[in-house]
């Protein structure tokens, strides 16, 4: 027959986990488990000890359920981990016991509770994403790059005179990485091309929209077409 392992938890040294540990060891835990840590961590090294500790047929014992996971999915997963392990589980407060029929048909039933918030969650998310497209409205932060400050680049590239960074720079953009100076493009044909699209060159050369990335990443040196 396996062992009963308590797991007591409090968030701060103000609480005192002696009403958990009464509890736990009056359920039979042979060794009971007190840590003091916030519930939204994930680093819980007495809990990762207990862990360790525990062998096919023992049962992990907390007090409360909320007192074991951080949310309701990583409870879940938590539990099975365990159960795939052989590992029982026991909350004393809910009644659950995942070592008998009944607790494994409670268990199963918040298991599905939980994919059924997390598939609202997703759902809710996409939504409001659409949403937000159909309204035309991006992600990330406002864009600093103004009409007029693409105007005065533009004019600053076609003189020749400045690299993309000195531009980036003088307007109070994100520098770039790439410093090369790029001339002034033949009306015909342009000299240079960046190896990907919508390039800080394309940008400054074109009539097409520009985005603040292009002032803010360069992944290849612009480089003049053969």
């Amino acid at each position: 027959m396996g062992h009963l392992l308590g797991y007591a938890r409090v968030s701060t040294t103000d609480q005192q986990p002696q009403l958990q540990v009464d509890a736990l060891t009056a359920a039979g835990c042979y060794r009971v488990f007190t840590e003091t840590a916030s519930g939204a961590r994930s680093d819980r090294p007495t809990l990762e000890e207990l862990l360790e500790q525990l062998r096919p047929g023992d049962t992990l014992v907390v007090w409360k359920l909320d007192r074991l996971g951080r949310s309701l999915r990583h409870l879940v997963d938590m539990v099975t981990g365990l159960a795939d392990q052989g590992i029982g589980f026991r909350s004393l407060q809910e009644a659950i016991d995942t070592t008998t029929p009944v607790g494994k048909l409670v268990f199963h039933v918040i298991a599905a509770l939980a994919e059924f918030e997390r598939d609202l969650t997703r759902e809710r998310t996409a939504a409001g994403l659409a949403a937000a497209r159909a309204r035309g409205r991006l992600g990330g932060r406002p864009s600093v790059l103004t009409a007029h400050k693409l105007q005065v680049a533009r004019e600053m590239y076609a003189s020749g005179q400045y690299t993309v960074a000195t531009i980036a720079k003088t307007l109070a953009l994100a520098a770039p990485r790439s410093t090369a100076t790029l001339p002034t493009p033949a009306a015909d044909q342009p000299p240079w091309h960046d190896l990907h699209a919508n390039s800080q060159a394309d940008c400054l050369t074109s009539g097409m929209p520009c985005h603040p990335r292009h002032f803010t990443r360069s992944r290849r040196r612009l480089a003049p077409v053969t």
